[in-house]
């Protein structure tokens, strides 16, 4: 009965971590729409998948050289990735344009949208895997964005056909939650 209070306690405890973490980088995006507007809005989603691999591999540079010589770390380089992925997942369900087409506003309700949808997800995976994510290091975290990113380039090359496999969504999905978690372990 212990863990199960335990268990219950933690699921709670995430949610609140999730969203602390989420309105950081909702913030950042907000930033970065009042200075830019929606450029991203042109990028394709083989472009976006390449500018989060180009921020998974340099975290995997991070944690694996003794010696860095550009000053940002992990957790600007993860909230990179959550800011792509949201921006992935909305391209996914609106397309890429040819010229921005969106204000801040309309940018964050489809960001909300899409961390809403993906928070679900976290939420019933936390469910059946019961915190598993807790044990795990930021480097296995790592490992399993960049095998995402692999797999979505493949589906990408294959003109999006699967024929077993989850769709990109879900893998743009995943990566933006083992991201979440990579920075509550940062930030803890």
């Amino acid at each position: 009965m212990r863990n199960l209070r335990k268990l219950t306690k933690d699921m709670a405890n995430t949610s609140d971590q999730y969203n602390a973490v989420i309105k950081m980088c909702r913030d950042l995006f907000e930033k970065k729409m009042s200075d830019y507007g929606a450029a991203w809005r042109i990028l394709r989603l083989p472009s976006l998948t390449d500018q989060i691999f180009i921020k998974a591999q340099r975290i995997r540079g991070l944690q694996q050289n003794t010696e860095q010589k550009v000053a940002e770390g992990e957790v600007s380089e993860f909230i990179g990735i959550i800011n792509y992925s949201v921006m992935a997942l909305v391209q996914m369900e609106l397309g890429a344009v040819e010229q921005p087409d969106m204000d801040v506003s309309q940018a964050l309700e489809a960001y909300d949208k899409q961390v809403a949808i993906t928070k679900s997800l976290m939420e019933a995976k936390n469910h059946d895997y019961g915190e598993a994510w807790r044990d795990m290091r930021v480097s296995s975290l790592t490992d399993l964005i960049l095998q995402k990113l692999l797999r979505v380039k493949q589906i990408e090359d294959n003109q999006g056909k699967t024929l077993v496999s989850e769709g990109i969504d879900a893998n743009y999905q995943d990566m933006l939650n083992y991201a979440v978690f990579a920075l509550i372990h940062l930030e803890s």
